[in-house]
Parts: structure tokens; sequence; C-alpha cells
């Protein structure tokens, strides 16, 4: 039976966060572990509302939101997680397996959706950078869906009727 891509990806980072505790001596909690497996069970970008109604739901598994703040710090400072600020709200992501991509964003509605482009990932790996070395990046491309440009075009369609 073979082990599948999603489970090889806990496993290695929870390898990662077994390492740095056992490092710095700090405990191995059930918190710690749940909330890293729940995120990295979640396609695409969450909120820590998301998350928790997602550990409640899912998993019967109450945490405190001090709790959750610390553990997804914690995650961060191990690259394990990485937090978005888009138009007015934070998202956050797993990023072991996913670090570098561009984000469109509707500054009309705030959906975010993810791109892929192999031209930017090539400029970036291309770039010369002095004393410093690349880990990856995110791009962030603010716009107008095709939703909300939908809805603009129809307003002005209506507008222009009106005054007829």
């Amino acid at each position: 039976m073979a082990i599948s891509n999603k489970e090889s990806v806990i496993s290695a980072v929870e390898r990662i966060l077994d390492n740095y505790l056992e490092m710095n001596n700090h405990r191995k909690t059930l918190e710690r572990y749940t909330i890293l497996r729940a995120i990295y069970n979640i396609n695409g970008h969450f909120t820590l509302e998301e998350l928790n109604a997602r550990l409640l739901k899912e998993m019967n598994f109450h945490v405190s939101r001090a709790t959750m703040y610390n553990t997804l710090n914690l995650f961060m400072e191990l690259r394990l997680v990485i937090r978005h600020r888009f138009q007015g709200t934070t998202k956050y992501e797993a990023c072991y397996d996913n670090t570098s991509h561009c984000h469109q964003i509707c500054t009309m509605c705030g959906k975010v959706s993810e791109v892929k482009s192999a031209e930017i990932s090539e400029a970036v790996e291309n770039m010369q950078t002095k004393r410093f070395r690349k880990d990856g990046f995110t791009l962030y491309v603010y716009g107008v869906c095709s939703t909300c440009q939908a809805k603009i075009t129809k307003r002005k369609k209506q507008k222009t009727n009106v005054k007829r």
C-alpha cells in the first residue's frame, strides 16, 4: 500500500516539529500536532476562524484562541505556515511543499485565487541577489475578478438605459 503525497508531507512536517520541540526542550502537545494535521489537510487559504471551525466540526477538538495564535506563530517561525494579509483579512496557508506562487486578489469582493506562472518563478530564480539566499516568494496581483467585472458592466448598462 503506497503512502499518499499528503501523508508523506504531513510526516515530514511532523518530523520538523518533533526536531524543533526536542532541540528546544518544549513539550510535544496534542494541540500542536492536531492543529498541524488540520492545517495540512486544508487545501488553500484559511482564516483562524475557519481552522477553529474545522477542528471543532471534523475532529471534535476544542482549542483556545491563545493556543491557536501561539501555535500558528510557532509554525510560521518553522516556515510550515505562511500568513497573508489580504484586503483587511488575515489568512494562512500550509507552505512546506508550496512556497512559491502568485495570488490574484479582487479589489471589489476580496476573492483570492492562486496562479501558477513559470515565467515569474524563473525570473525570481534567475534574479541576482547580494548576500541573500532565496527560499521562496509570494506575489500579489490586484485587480477585478470576472464576476465583479460583469456586475460593473451590468450596472453601467442599466444606468445608460435609465438615462435614455
